[in-house]
């Protein structure tokens, strides 16, 4: 398991990012998406629609279809923390799973970073939603502020728990426990060439 020594090389292409919101899951799913030429599978851009109605709660069997399908190759990287209709399909075919369990403090100023960014720009979070982050949200219960500081014990505890499940027992663990260690190891990770157009 990684966080300890030398970096332990991917076991596959098929990767699960998880964490706390505001932990960077995205930023490295990108990230190991160009460095290994394989889909960004953003749970996040696929559960969101308009007017920030979500997939997930309002329309299930729609989400795990449109999950599934995103899934469907032999090759992706996601990012998110789904436990209804997303990971249950996700960690079962995934090779390797990442936890970037960093510190309440670490992730805290991370995502109250990130969404005073997203206000102060109003920029479009994703193409074709319409969903823009509002200074008038942050004080409600769901809002990633309010969620993460709330939720960030019961949540920690679900992973330690997939850490655990021995039906997971075929991919390969990464846990990280620092921003540092975990840019260490994915420069270590070698980049695959790009086949040719």
């Amino acid at each position: 398991m990684s966080d300890a020594g030398e970096a332990i090389a991917l076991s596959g292409r098929r990767i699960a990012v998880l964490g706390n919101s505001g932990s960077g899951k995205s930023t490295l799913a990108r990230a190991l998406s160009a460095r290994l030429d394989i889909p960004h599978v953003e749970l996040d851009a696929l559960n969101w629609q308009a007017d920030w109605r979500g997939l997930s709660t309002d329309a299930p069997e729609e989400w795990a279809r449109v999950v599934g399908e995103a899934i469907a190759g032999e090759a992706w990287v996601t990012d998110g923390n789904y436990s209804k209709g997303a990971l249950p399909q996700i960690l079962p075919r995934a090779t390797d799973i990442i936890w970037l369990d960093y510190s309440r403090a670490v992730i805290m100023g991370r995502v109250l970073r990130r969404s005073f960014l997203r206000a102060w720009s109003g920029r479009e979070l994703w193409p074709g939603t319409g969903n823009r982050e509002d200074f008038r949200r942050w004080l409600r219960k769901d809002h990633p502020i309010r969620w993460t500081w709330d939720t960030h014990l019961s949540a920690n505890a679900k992973r330690e728990g997939y850490w655990a499940d021995p039906a997971l027992a075929g991919a390969r663990k990464h846990r990280f426990k620092t921003p540092a260690r975990t840019r260490r190891w994915l420069e270590a990770i070698p980049p695959t060439p790009r086949a040719p157009d």
